[in-house]
């Protein structure tokens, strides 16, 4: 399968890179992350000026009309400088959805907004396990739990049981009345929400069918999906990157630990690690918006499976290799350790995808 890029392409992954280079340093990422907020609206942009929120949009709504690969191209880049600003969730999943369910009047309020930064739309979608939402009259309640930076939207995108007991898609306004948000911080320093609907005013978007909404949000997830592992795949490259820098420049014993065989055959295993990641990832863009459904989540199960697997064996034996400077603050490797953690469970962890690509295998 050939894997190689345009020039187009290769040249928004350079610009993207230089902009993590140069306006988001490792102390200015800790610096957000520490701030109240947890993220920056000036960085974010940054992105708007930078035309990569406008990246997944149709022409006729200000976009670029990439797609998959293109997408990533960013998210590989943006992986190194651990992007804490909500890039997945509200310029890949939230437009991927919008484009599926809504009407072409929300789209030209909402789409445009989103490509120029003015707009922050994410996904409330899993159920919390005591309190689905629920729609009544227009209105929900009900809660969803750790909605992936959901304390930064402008809008919600809330999927709910309507009345007559199917899933419904319903947009909420986040400063509406009966809408109560606790924002805080995940383990590798990313932001999520719990949101309390108390019979909050709600707009119904999808005009389909109970199984059509839920394949439209299923459909936006697994592109997401595609987009978290060119993450992982990033995070991963910068990962064995300074773990041999590191093996070059470490001396014991009056020579640097990198000449021991030992430590070379850990670094060996961690390159087939990383470079399997990789080809899976590529695959992974490909196939996420193939409309055959069950070879699309059997492909995407693979990706991750495989993704996750190096995501684990490249963090665990980075954080080994450094010592026990490899989980200190002051160092960008705990980071990208706390991240790597973090993607291997998002999204469905490694034991469900490896059950799930089994079960579609049989079936196939």
């Amino acid at each position: 399968m050939d894997f190689e890029f345009t020039e187009d392409q290769r040249a928004l992954e350079d610009t993207v890179r230089r902009f993590v280079a140069r306006d988001y340093t490792f102390e200015k990422r800790r610096a957000i992350r520490d701030s109240d907020p947890g993220w920056s609206r000036e960085v974010w942009q940054g992105l708007a000026d930078l035309g990569v929120l406008a990246l997944n949009l149709d022409e006729d709504y200000g976009g670029l009309g990439y797609g998959p690969q293109e997408t990533g191209l960013v998210m590989g880049a943006f992986g190194a400088g651990l992007l804490l600003e909500p890039y997945l969730a509200a310029a890949v999943i939230a437009p991927a959805l919008i484009r599926r369910v809504a009407s072409a009047n929300f789209q030209e309020e909402w789409l445009p907004a989103i490509a120029t930064g003015a707009a922050i739309v994410v996904l409330a979608h899993a159920d919390a396990r005591q309190a689905p939402v629920t729609e009544i009259g227009g209105n929900l309640s009900g809660r969803k739990a750790v909605v992936a930076h959901g304390g930064c939207a402008d809008l919600l995108l809330v999927s709910a049981r309507t009345a007559r007991g199917e899933t419904g898609l319903f947009a909420v306004t986040s400063g509406a009345e009966g809408v109560h948000l606790r924002d805080y911080p995940t383990l590798d320093g990313q932001r999520a929400a719990d949101i309390v609907l108390s019979n909050a005013p709600a707009m119904r978007l999808d005009a389909g069918t109970h199984d059509a909404t839920l394949e439209a949000i299923e459909a936006a997830l697994d592109i997401g999906l595609a987009a978290l592992c060119a993450e992982a795949v990033g995070i991963m490259d910068a990962t064995v990157a300074a773990t041999t820098d590191y093996l070059k420049t470490r001396q014991q014993f009056g020579q640097p630990i990198g000449r021991f065989q030992a430590l070379q055959h850990r670094m060996a295993d961690m390159l087939l690690h990383l470079e399997q990641a990789r080809s899976m990832s590529y695959i992974a863009a490909l196939h996420c918006t193939d409309p055959n459904r069950a070879a699309r989540r059997r492909t995407l199960s693979a990706a991750k499976v495989t993704i996750g697997q190096a995501c684990r064996f490249i963090a665990q034996n980075a954080v080994q290799l450094h010592g026990g400077m490899g989980m200190t603050d002051e160092l960008i490797l705990s980071h990208w350790f706390k991240r790597l953690t973090a993607i291997e469970m998002t999204f469905g962890d490694t034991d469900f995808h490896l059950q799930r690509f089994a079960r579609l295998s049989r079936a196939a």
